[in-house]
């Protein structure tokens, strides 16, 4: 009993701790507010970010102000054609003594951050963009034969534009797969607007103040990792995530004529990771089968693709996996 009543204690100062956080995020990144909590759910998951949305809405800005407000260190990568995978990862020089000898200095490329922005992930080609696969997964590089940890915590939050195509390099399903939750970033609607045009356009901006340390970020992702989850919400993920694979038994008609490869364990590992960061941002001890609904799609879309004949009719994997998931899981229900 006491160890139940010193979970719901940390629980509870955490969820006090990330509402101050979520206000000073939100001082400089104005609305979209759903945007902030799946971010800051991938960082409270231990996990990574893949933000699609057109120039000007506001990524790069968001991602600066979690640096800030969450104490991390970052750094900042743009993509480009011509980048290469040292100009990442860092690389070997020889260096002259004084007395003559000769010795190879390693020097560490924007990669050794806690917190690094893959800026237009896809425009570099697929050699430097599977720089970050061992980095993502494996929280170390290998340079030289040499394998260099990653200082914890290591969060990659890559920005992505949806529309234009021309001059870039589709990021490999394998590479896709690393990224916790997709995150759609939108329009914002006309109040929003308003607020920002005034809130960005005087002499002076807000500014947004550190909330925590990396040390408190490592502490509160082991939290999250204690917090239960019922069996209902478990046998839910298992549900959601076997109903898109195409070749699995009793897999309703409309996928398996739509689906070309679906998702996989690590699909459900996320989903069971969410879950609870959304119920921990909502200020709840336990996640419920809404949160399993909620996150599908942003745990999901990245995860699998559209067969040809789906593509040519026009049919839309959003649409899919929210029909899908509201069919197998009942809303409203507890956990």
């Amino acid at each position: 009993m006491s160890d139940s009543a010193d979970l719901i204690a940390e629980i509870e100062a955490l969820e006090e701790k990330l509402a101050r956080a979520r206000a000073s995020i939100t001082r400089r990144f104005i609305g979209q507010d759903r945007v902030v909590d799946l971010t800051l759910s991938a960082l409270l998951c231990g996990g990574h970010a893949l933000l699609i949305g057109l120039p000007g809405l506001g990524k790069t800005r968001l991602v600066e102000t979690l640096s800030t407000v969450m104490g991390l260190r970052g750094n900042r990568i743009q993509f480009t054609p011509d980048l290469m995978p040292a100009d990442i990862l860092g690389s070997e020089v020889l260096e002259t003594a004084p007395d003559g000898t000769r010795s190879f200095r390693f020097i560490p490329g924007p990669i050794f951050c806690q917190l690094l922005m893959a800026d237009e992930i896809n425009r570099a080609s697929p050699r430097t963009q599977s720089a970050l696969l061992q980095a993502m997964q494996e929280r170390m590089v290998t340079v030289a034969g040499e394998n260099r940890p990653l200082e914890p915590p290591f969060h990659v939050l890559a920005t992505q534009n949806p529309i234009e195509q021309e001059g870039t390099y589709p990021l490999p399903e394998a590479q896709l797969d690393r990224f916790l939750v997709q995150i759609d970033v939108d329009y914002p609607d006309r109040d929003t607007e308003r607020e920002i045009l005034l809130a960005t356009t005087g002499t002076e901006e807000a500014q947004s103040e550190q909330v925590f340390t990396a040390a408190e970020l490592i502490a509160a992702q082991t939290l999250l990792r204690r917090m239960p989850v019922g069996e209902s919400v478990v046998e839910a993920i298992l549900d959601l995530v076997r109903a898109f694979r195409p070749g699995e038994p009793g897999v309703s008609e409309r996928v398996a004529e739509t689906v070309a490869w679906g998702p996989g364990p690590r699909a459900a590992q996320a989903l069971m990771l969410t879950v609870r960061a959304r119920a921990l941002l909502q200020g709840r001890l336990v996640p419920d089968l809404d949160d399993v609904i909620d996150m599908a799609r942003p745990v999901l879309s990245h995860r699998m693709a559209l067969n040809f004949a789906a593509r040519a009719r026009g049919d839309s994997l959003a649409d899919l996996i929210d029909t899908t998931a509201a069919g197998l899981v009942p809303t409203g229900a507890a956990a």
